[in-house]
């Protein structure tokens, strides 16, 4: 039988927003696997929504520089924040994104790239001998459309195009570049407060959208609904759905009376004077998707003590 922590039923609470007990239980009724402990609060009932916890688990920097119709973003880390407030690594990340836009996002070919006469490799390893921390480049993207812009936007900026998270926003569109640009910026900080999954439906993983529906059929029919009205409330809550994590559908974060990020492009083409088209977007989140180990003090303590 799977041992449950503190820390799990925190992470658990943290993701669902239900009571610490009705954690604890589904996290012993499915042995402690997150992701089935999280279904089994949404089929009970319990869970508001299928929001997972982000653990940002890194230190660094999400660096994001972009030149007309193209863009990138990179993520360079560090073991702490305090290096992330140091000027020589705070340059060295700008430096880094300047490089992506030129040799594109694949991420040896950055490393491998020449600054000066040397290479990004070589000068990431003279910042971890000159500020005593390891630093990596973990990952890039990049974005490019033949006719219009790409937008970036930084939240939690500690300088110019460097921050906590980074997003790019490529429209499409032979319309004014300015009108366009404006346009993008504000599309970029609607998909760094909303984190959508994908432009529409269609992009959507087919798995999740098969897991979303599984646990709005099992919810109901716990209920004791009969199976055509089930399948009537799942179509319905898929469509919600949609609305929460395609960015197409979502409401638009900086219109008043909640239209859809689609009505606003179409409504935007008047004063663009074309028809705008989203061609893709990046959304990078400090630290995403690693997994930090928590170091616990007082067992340090006692382990280096000699002490059980």
């Amino acid at each position: 039988m799977a041992t449950i922590t503190a820390a799990m039923v925190k992470e658990l609470r943290e993701s669902t927003g239900a009571g610490m007990m009705d954690c604890k239980a589904a996290l012993t009724e499915t042995s402690g696997d997150m992701q089935a402990a999280q279904d089994w609060l949404r089929k009970k009932g319990l869970s508001k929504a299928a929001k997972k916890a982000g653990r940002v688990a890194a230190e660094g920097l999400i660096g994001a520089v972009t030149s007309g119709t193209k863009g990138v973003v990179v993520e360079v880390n560090s073991e702490t924040d305090f290096v992330a407030r140091n000027e020589q690594f705070q340059g060295l990340v700008k430096m880094i994104a300047q490089v992506a836009l030129n040799v594109g996002a694949d991420v040896e070919k950055i490393k491998a790239a020449k600054v000066g006469s040397v290479t990004v490799e070589t000068a990431i390893s003279d910042a971890i001998a000159t500020i005593g921390e390891n630093m990596t480049l973990r990952r890039a993207a990049s974005l490019e459309v033949g006719k219009g812009v790409v937008s970036s936007y930084i939240h939690g900026a500690v300088i110019d195009g460097a921050g906590k998270m980074g997003v790019l926003v490529a429209l499409e569109s032979t319309g004014k570049t300015d009108e366009l640009a404006h346009l993008g910026r504000q599309l970029a900080m609607h998909v760094a407060a909303t984190n959508p999954q994908a432009l529409d439906p269609s992009g959507l993983d087919p798995e999740i959208v098969k897991r979303e529906k599984d646990v709005l059929a099992d919810k109901y029919r716990q209920q004791g609904k009969p199976e055509n009205v089930i399948e009537k409330i799942v179509e319905s809550g898929l469509k919600t759905y949609y609305k929460e994590v395609c960015l197409l559908e979502q409401a638009f974060i900086h219109d008043e009376k909640g239209k859809s990020v689609a009505q606003v492009l179409k409504e935007a083409e008047g004063k663009i004077g074309a028809p705008v088209k989203i061609a893709g977007f990046v959304r990078y989140m400090l630290g995403e998707g690693v997994e930090k180990q928590e170091s616990d003090f007082a067992a340090e303590v006692a382990a280096a003590s000699g002490k059980k």
